[in-house]
């Protein structure tokens, strides 16, 4: 599914979120606190979006490797890190998030940009994190909520279980795919519940930010 909207899947973040996307990967990556130094994943890297933002922040990583299992994903993602020549920077690489193929407390920091909820096993994927961050890493975490504020989230559903797929369905010619993006926000864990996802898996300082009236969340934590 996702290999055959690669080609229009960019265009789709920035036009159904009214770019305010962007600014949702910007903020994540100013909570990793880069200091210029740091090695960072970029899990789910998708089309490198985040990873591209973490390497151009100011300052920014020293180096980015994104992991992503949907090849046709990285092929898109490679021409944009070759177009913003940043090929010495910048490592995509195909991958499953539950068997990470990085070492042990080789990376300073973690980042995924919607993708925890696609992941099968999160519990496995949690634990890969914590494997490969190094001791006190910081990790950031977006992904989409069912917001609560009363009248936006009525609007909010409204927008995403009939709009939002009849849209994603004209522009990227995928039957499927957006209706899957309604239903995989509608299944996925509630803030309170990833939270305490990640202090089990040996996370610390663990905050949800709640973005955009609650539609996105920002977990931040840190490693033990």
């Amino acid at each position: 599914m996702f290999d055959a909207i690669a080609g229009r899947y960019d265009f789709l973040n920035h036009f159904l979120s009214a770019g305010i996307d962007r600014r949702w990967r910007r903020r994540a990556v100013a909570s990793l606190a880069l200091t210029g130094r740091e090695r960072v994943l970029d899990l789910c890297t998708g089309t490198g979006d985040l990873a591209i933002a973490a390497m151009r922040a100011r300052p920014g990583a020293a180096r980015v490797v994104g992991v992503d299992f949907a090849a046709a994903m990285l092929v898109i993602g490679n021409r944009k890190v070759g177009a913003r020549r940043l090929q010495r920077a910048i490592a995509l690489i195909r991958g499953d998030a539950t068997r990470l193929p990085v070492a042990d407390a080789s990376v300073d920091a973690v980042a995924i940009g919607f993708g925890i909820r696609n992941v099968d096993d999160v519990p496995a994927a949690c634990g890969e994190i914590h494997r490969v961050l190094k001791p006190h890493g910081r990790l950031a975490i977006l992904e989409f909520a069912i917001p609560r504020t009363p009248g936006f989230r009525q609007a909010y559903l409204w927008y995403l279980r009939h709009l939002l797929p009849r849209i994603g369905r004209a522009i990227s010619r995928h039957d499927g795919a957006y209706r899957y993006l309604q239903t995989s926000i509608d299944a996925f864990v509630s803030p309170d519940e990833f939270v305490k996802l990640l202090r089990q898996n040996g996370f610390m300082e663990v905050r949800p930010v709640p973005l955009t009236f609650g539609s996105v969340i920002l977990y931040t934590a840190c490693r033990s």
